[in-house]
């Protein structure tokens, strides 16, 4: 996505503060107690991952997978239900074109025929380049069809007046996970193996073996010099590195090799004035490769992705060939997922909202969605409560930092207003012509918002996704339907149960609009310093102790040298620390109105102690090694089991819940314990 990306984090669901029916966390599963005040996250997991071993089509296995799990069996039977009754269908409707699409999908001996003719016009079309206008004149084409090769492109909020949509131009075009395994000597074998990659896809199209080998070592040349001008993903964060606001002429001369008022027109994108030139220095190195690579590599490379990219969706070499590398030698995933699973990801990468506008009517209440917003109301005001309090920041910050609570649009569940999928024209034969046109459809809605205003309503994921996020842009929290379930919420759980759970999740996501990066943007969603000097230099002093305690992480013993990057997780854990603070001053509010049950104890367990048992649960995985190096480079979230133990370990709160002493593993000493919201 062009713009700043959602400061996305996992979540859970609905309220209750009903009477407690059956037990809703099975203490069995617990380890011996005394482990509590020395390692939470193997207290309270270890025994299940033990007992729950990663699935072989899986490359992490956990409380969030699960619920993934769930949430696409009930998709499946949604589509399966579609598919056989769409020629029955309301001609033109969402459940006509869904059935379509994933019958076709299903389809296997169909796709088994055409093998890599579907691509076939697009690689013809790469033979025939010649000149740096015919490279520009195919990337002006291919984007028109929403195929993105190099560079991505999009509409997203204008980091200095919201209110408005325009264009992004954002860095691309990398085979592997981000720069440095192109330059970086620990991932040679993975470049080895990424050049065998490459080489067998171009075969498997009929290029012989030798001039196969031959283009890959091009392929990987080209995407060396993208990556060297790429930046890196710790500095992507910085907003300053996702938005360079350029007229076309200053575009220009960044670019003069590439006409981008030219290219606008080629999209269909008339009245802008400029757009965000988001990585200049990658976009200046792209033109000087327009200018100096010669045409046989442009060829390769474009062949290559054009290849790399359609290879799950084309017959079962290519497919077999996508996973070999993008799934088992990446992330360790040791077989692919069922046939069904595949197309289902492609069906919701095509009309996601669409699918999610049926799962809705199954799988989400009104009283779902209400009950949500109670417990979305409870904790946003326990935030604001620790705002308020905190005697660390001046009364001129404070008082911006709560006009920016105040203008905070919490998102439960689905939008307000569905899509309007009647442009799109699909039909009940042809899996990849289907999603060709699926693709075009959604590049067009997208480009058409550019020079409109920002429509605060609309989402950036699907109800049936097990996930949350914030958006610093629009300033919104937003909770997809399918978070909205055990093990995060129970309708008959106690309310330690709840908050320990969807609750702390609510408050990570508002406290996105607080940590690092989403402390940059003013509640009208504008990138904006409202901070006093002091103010921010406080702040980045506690952050900085927060970068200092993960950084120390170390996930596997035998290889001391790996440990997660503190600045890369720094947002959420920012995030996993105010949330569980707010989730929990939140339960203490609602326990006082029922004193008879804020003593109550269940199955031996506190309140409190349930609150912080549920936390802990919330974040029990397992995950193979190749997925774990994986992640420690590309992702944003810590691994998940330092998650269940790095917020509680500075909490007062914790260590009083489980009686825990002062040089116990969970409670951090004084001068180094972090509190910041």
């Amino acid at each position: 996505m062009p713009a700043l990306k959602p400061l996305a984090l996992t979540i859970g669901l609905l309220l209750g503060s009903q009477a407690f029916a059956a037990p809703v966390f099975d203490v069995t599963e617990l380890g011996d107690p005394a482990t509590a005040c020395t390692d939470l996250d193997t207290f309270v997991n270890a025994k299940w991952v033990a007992a729950n071993p990663i699935p072989p089509d899986k490359s992490r296995w956990g409380s969030f997978m699960a619920l993934g799990e769930k949430s696409l069996n009930d998709q499946h039977a949604i589509l399966q239900r579609a598919a056989r009754s769409a020629d029955r269908a309301e001609a033109g409707s969402v459940e006509q074109k869904i059935g379509w699409l994933y019958r076709s999908g299903m389809d296997e001996a169909a796709i088994e025929r055409a093998g890599y003719q579907p691509i076939q016009a697009q690689l013809a079309a790469i033979d025939e380049l010649r000149t740096t206008a015919d490279v520009v004149k195919y990337l002006q084409q291919s984007f028109a069809r929403g195929d993105m090769q190099v560079f991505s492109f999009g509409s997203g909020a204008d980091y200095q007046n919201a209110k408005q949509q325009i264009a992004y131009a954002y860095q691309g075009g990398l085979g592997l996970p981000t720069p440095d395994y192109y330059t970086e000597a620990d991932y040679a074998k993975l470049r080895q193996a990424y050049l065998g990659h490459i080489a067998r896809l171009l075969v498997l199209t009929g290029v012989p073996k030798a001039q196969a080998a031959a283009q890959a070592e091009l392929v990987l040349a080209f995407e060396s010099r993208l990556a060297r001008a790429s930046v890196k993903p710790v500095e992507l964060r910085n907003p300053e590195n996702q938005y360079h606001y350029l007229s076309f002429a200053e575009a220009n001369k960044v670019t003069p090799h590439f006409d981008w008022q030219a290219f606008f027109a080629s999209q269909g994108v008339t009245g802008q004035q400029g757009f965000s030139l988001s990585q200049p220095g990658f976009f200046a190195e792209f033109d000087r490769m327009l200018a100096e690579t010669p045409i046989e590599q442009w060829q390769a490379y474009l062949r290559a992705h054009v290849i790399d990219d359609a290879a799950p969706l084309l017959s079962k070499p290519f497919q077999q060939e996508s996973f070999d590398f993008n799934q088992k030698t990446l992330s360790g995933q040791q077989q692919q997922s069922e046939r069904w699973k595949r197309v289902l990801r492609a069906v919701n990468g095509a009309m996601g909202e669409g699918l999610g506008q049926l799962y809705v009517q199954e799988h989400f209440s009104p009283q779902a969605k209400a009950r949500a917003q109670e417990l979305v109301d409870n904790v946003m005001l326990a935030l604001k409560a620790r705002i308020e309090r905190l005697d660390w920041m001046s009364p001129e910050t404070k008082q911006k930092a709560l006009a920016k609570w105040d203008s905070f649009l919490p998102k439960i569940g689905y939008p307000k207003r569905w899509r309007d999928w009647s442009g799109l024209t699909l039909k009940p034969q042809g899996f990849y012509a289907n999603l060709e046109a699926a693709s075009r459809f959604n590049y067009r809605h997208d480009l058409d918002k550019i020079g409109k205003p920002t429509d605060r309503q609309e989402w950036g994921m699907y109800p049936q996704t097990v996930n949350a996020y914030y958006s610093p842009t629009d300033n919104t929290i937003n909770f997809p339907a399918a978070i909205l379930q055990p093990p995060f919420f129970y309708p008959d759980g106690d309310d330690a149960i709840n908050y320990g759970g969807i609750g702390a999740v609510i408050g990570h996501e508002a406290s996105h609009g607080f940590d690092d990066q989403g402390s940059k943007f003013d509640g009208a969603g504008n990138q904006v310093d409202w901070w006093t000097p002091a103010d921010r230099k406080a702040f980045e002093a506690r952050t900085g102790k927060l970068v200092e305690q993960f950084d120390n992480y170390r996930p596997l013993p035998d290889h001391p040298d790996l440990h997660v990057n503190g600045k890369l997780t720094l947002g959420e854990n920012i995030g996993d620390l105010g949330g569980i603070n707010a989730a929990y001053d939140a339960l203490q509010l609602a326990l006082a109105k029922k004193p008879e049950e804020a003593s109550r104890t269940i199955d031996g367990y506190t309140q409190q102690q349930r609150f912080f048992l549920n936390w802990a649960r919330v974040w029990r995985s397992s995950v193979r090694e190749e997925q774990l190096r994986l992640s420690l480079n590309t992702d944003p979230h810590a691994p998940m089991r330092f998650r269940a133990i790095g917020a509680p370990s500075n909490m007062p709160s914790f260590a009083q819940a489980f009686s825990c002493k002062v040089g116990d593993a969970m409670v951090r000493p004084d001068e180094k314990r972090v509190e910041i919201w």
